[in-house]
């Protein structure tokens, strides 16, 4: 049956590539993903397959694929969702959809497992098992997608789950892992200061909302260098400062939004507890009132160990010409909904190499210019369907 599957995608590798083409030509953004949703559910119409469309708080779309022996049941998902960026890339299948780009390879993704699940479903009477296709809306945006279609129950009955990302961290043909940690999380925050402002001439009679913020910016920086353990990551980031005025006007209230990275459950207690306390240590200090909005977005992404293992170990026997090399990734900085997943059933969420060809600095994921080598869609639906069947079978 492996075989079987790979000679199959081998076959579709040019129906991949053109399905990813005509997403990358009409992408849409977060929660807006009503056409994209629509082309991946006609995929599915006629198929011996249970559909369940508008999954979780969107446009998600989750696919049953019911095997004809018994066995246990693997979920795989892949994100559908395009960036407000305007594309910079000069291909003959550049975004129609001015200022919307498909710049962190979601296209790829969704080509890849149309194909994979619908080889799949061919298969399904050799099947031991089940298979959950989930495709996935809102990855970009909190609070995305992948936290409803847990909350409505969607992976109650699966035993492990399992997602890639392409990443132009090597070339096609690699297939990068990661145990433990290996995904940043990441939370949001405003602070509006309310003080009582007063003319530049008399600070005696006011209270400066300026200064207030100008120390809370100051202080949340000794968070990360002097209470997060040194061995873990830790971010905090000021990323607006709102306290525009006149320049003889003491200003009576400000507006500070920020983001905050870190790389376990540990370092994410740590950095809110020591933001909410700075807070309060200014409402003293400075005679202030704060109101502070702190959002969890994403948790640290963390891959079963046993799991991960279990993919490397797999794709490393494989004796398969499209995939060259499996190696050992380092921990990714940004965040991932995918780990609303992980927080549910163990998995592995691994990374598929895609530097195109020739280029020796590839611009990254987010950048108007990233591109893929192409050749990476068939290594992903070969990887996925490797571990796939391997897991079902074990």
């Amino acid at each position: 049956m492996r075989e079987q599957l790979m000679t199959m995608l081998e076959e579709r590798k040019n129906e991949m590539i053109d399905i990813r083409r005509y997403l990358h030509e009409n992408p849409e953004l977060s929660f807006q993903e009503e056409k994209t949703a629509a082309y991946i559910a006609s995929f599915y119409s006629g198929k011996d397959v249970e559909i369940v469309t508008n999954a979780g708080n969107g446009e998600g779309i989750v696919v049953t694929i019911k095997g004809e022996k018994p066995g246990k049941t693997v979920a795989l998902r892949a994100d559908f969702d395009a960036l407000p960026i305007k594309e910079e890339l000069d291909v003959p299948f550049k975004s129609k959809n001015d200022g919307v780009m498909h710049a962190c390879g979601h296209d790829a993704h969704t080509a890849y497992l149309l194909v994979l699940a619908d080889c799949l479903i061919q298969l399904k009477d050799k099947l031991h098992g089940t298979v959950k296709i989930i495709h996935q809306h809102a990855e970009e945006v909190p609070p995305g997608g992948a936290k409803s279609i847990v909350e409505e129950g969607h992976l109650d009955d699966v035993d492990a789950i399992f997602g890639i990302h392409v990443l132009p961290l090597a070339p096609a043909g690699t297939v990068g892992y990661r145990s433990g940690y290996s995904f940043n999380g990441r939370s949001y925050f405003k602070l509006n200061l309310q003080a009582s402002g007063g003319h530049g001439s008399s600070p005696h009679k006011a209270n400066d909302a300026i200064v207030a913020g100008a120390y809370f910016v100051t202080a949340v920086q000794t968070i990360v260098s002097r209470r997060v353990d040194p061995m873990n990551a830790g971010v905090v980031t000021i990323g607006s400062f709102d306290g525009k005025g006149s320049f003889n006007v003491i200003k009576d209230s400000i507006e500070i939004e920020g983001d905050i990275r870190y790389s376990n459950n540990e370092t994410r207690e740590i950095i809110e507890k020591e933001i909410h306390r700075i807070v309060k240590g200014i409402e003293e200090l400075f005679g202030v009132n704060c109101e502070l909005t702190y959002e969890r977005d994403y948790p640290p992404l963390y891959n079963d160990p046993t799991l991960t293992t279990f993919v490397s170990e797999t794709l490393k026997e494989v004796a398969d010409a499209d995939i060259k090399e499996i190696t050992e990734f380092p921990m990714m900085s940004p965040s991932e909904d995918f780990a609303y997943y992980l927080e549910k059933v163990p998995g592995c969420y691994f990374y598929i190499g895609c530097t195109p060809k020739g280029v020796t600095t590839p611009y990254f994921n987010h950048h108007p210019k990233f591109d893929i080598d192409e050749e990476a869609i068939l290594v992903a639906a070969k990887s996925v369907g490797y571990v796939v069947l391997e897991y079902m079978n074990s």
